[in-house]
């Protein structure tokens, strides 16, 4: 149901890439100063088990649009999402919204060996089916950031005239140019929708930061002195470790700060333009980074750093409507249930074709799933990445289960371990859990079509 008893409402998803959910002052880094986002989970919901079911950014986009899961929709690195695929501005759409992307897309299968993926150029008939698309393939480079696309009416800072196919570097620092952009266009919205009484919209704001080469702009990265970050515990004490690991967080805290001060200019836009209470803001990340947890850095591991991320929805309502409507905080929201979620938010039907759960009314008493599915489809075998295929789960009562193919590899109690400091896998003391939690996976693989060899147990 909708606040005040509107029928529709808007929604602006904002996402960065790498961001794991450790990595913000509400939940508990000590590091890292976020006091926009934690206003926006102090007056929302702040659902801190949620993840990314396939921790890379092409799987995990995909999933995330058109809520499917990745071996059936994107299974790895630099593949593109079936162009046939419905996603959720086709769902959108359908009722009435107006819908736009801005930032990463990373989705149309071109590879970085063919040429930067920021030169690529994603053929209109693969946007997604978003009414407004400027975006690109991928970037590594923050302030050499390219977008195109076709030049929407409201966007005021595009050197290109309205209507036209635009392929133009991003002003300055990208997070800051892409927010720009962000705003132009909630700004448009607040001014069509004093005009018509009836504008409503889904908007996607994707930027590349926190993901390395960790670079903010140099007031950011200023406030943050490597040999003073306070490194996770479960962070090796070997010199190699962790002089990587304090080096890139000292970036990366720094991204994440940038962020946080452009979620506050998100903020102010939508109050500026007459939007403010009725538009949800839903912030999270495509995935973690390790970050020399457990010796290791980057993505494509199943731990916690790589798997855990933001999911946080908030906005102009006050918490007790998020308390007595929306979402559960202690649901485990996976990548393919972000869409639905996102739809029921807005009291919009969910499609037949979406693989994902509506988490957004935990008062219907309806029946969700007791855990998340995790899956490594198609390995990337970059450095500092897991080099073989792995399929897991996340149980709501904190049960971590993973196996690598016909071999059961780690299980961690995360009440009592969140650091993930004792693996009972292969502890007999605790075979009882470990059939039921592989009784748990096994029925994931086999409800979603995936083909896994599992091992066996007598």
């Amino acid at each position: 149901m909708s606040h005040a008893g509107k029928q529709k409402d808007n929604v602006i998803w904002i996402f960065g890439d790498q961001h794991r959910a450790q990595a913000l002052g509400v939940n508990g880094d000590p590091n890292v100063h976020t006091p926009n986002i934690d206003l926006l989970a102090a007056m929302g919901r702040n659902c801190t088990r949620a993840m990314a079911g396939m921790p890379l950014c092409c799987p995990f986009r995909g999933s995330l649009l058109a809520s499917r899961y990745p071996h059936e929709c994107v299974p790895g690195h630099e593949y593109q999402m079936p162009p046939e695929l419905p996603t959720i501005a086709t769902a959108f759409r359908e009722h009435g919204y107006h819908t736009a992307y801005l930032g990463k897309w990373h989705l149309d299968g071109w590879k970085e060996k063919d040429g930067r993926a920021a030169m690529h150029i994603v053929p209109p008939e693969r946007r997604g089916g978003f009414d407004d698309w400027l975006g690109f393939e991928n970037n590594n480079a923050q302030y050499d950031s390219w977008i195109h696309g076709r030049v929407p009416e409201w966007a005021e800072s595009c050197p290109y005239p309205k209507g036209e196919e635009c392929h133009y570097r991003l002003p300055g620092y990208e997070t800051d140019a892409l927010t720009d952009l962000l705003i132009n266009f909630i700004l448009h919205a607040g001014e069509k929708s004093r005009e018509t009484g009836g504008f409503n919209f889904f908007a996607a704001l994707s930027v590349q930061p926190p993901h390395n080469p960790f670079v903010a702009p140099p007031e950011y990265m200023s406030a943050h002195n490597p040999t003073e970050i306070e490194l996770r515990k479960n962070v090796p004490d070997i010199d190699r470790v962790t002089g990587e690991a304090r080096r890139g967080l000292a970036g990366y805290y720094a991204q994440i700060e940038n962020l946080d001060w452009n979620v506050g200019r998100i903020r102010q836009a939508l109050s500026e333009a007459g939007l403010g209470e009725n538009t949800h803001l839903i912030f999270f990340s495509d995935h973690g980074e390790m970050l020399g947890s457990h010796g290791q850095f980057r993505k494509m591991s199943p731990l916690e750093e790589s798997i855990r991320i933001p999911f946080i929805v908030g906005g102009g309502y006050e918490r007790d409507i998020y308390n007595a409507y929306r979402i559960d905080e202690g649901a485990v929201i996976n990548h393919v249930d972000i869409a639905p979620t996102t739809l029921g938010l807005c009291g919009l039907p969910v499609p037949e074709w979406m693989r994902g759960t509506d988490y957004s009314d935990c008062r219907s008493g309806k029946k969700t799933p007791d855990s998340a599915f995790l899956q490594s489809v198609i390995p990337t075998l970059h450095g500092d990445s897991i080099d073989r295929s792995w399929r897991g789960v996340v149980t709501r009562d904190n049960w971590k289960y993973v196996c690598l193919e016909g071999q059961p590899w780690l299980m961690f109690n995360l009440a009592e371990d969140p650091f993930e400091q004792a693996n009972l896998a292969h502890n007999t003391r605790f075979a009882a859990k470990r059939k039921e939690l592989h009784q748990e996976l096994e029925s994931w693989i086999v409800k979603t079509g995936d083909s896994f060899e599992l091992p066996h147990f007598a």
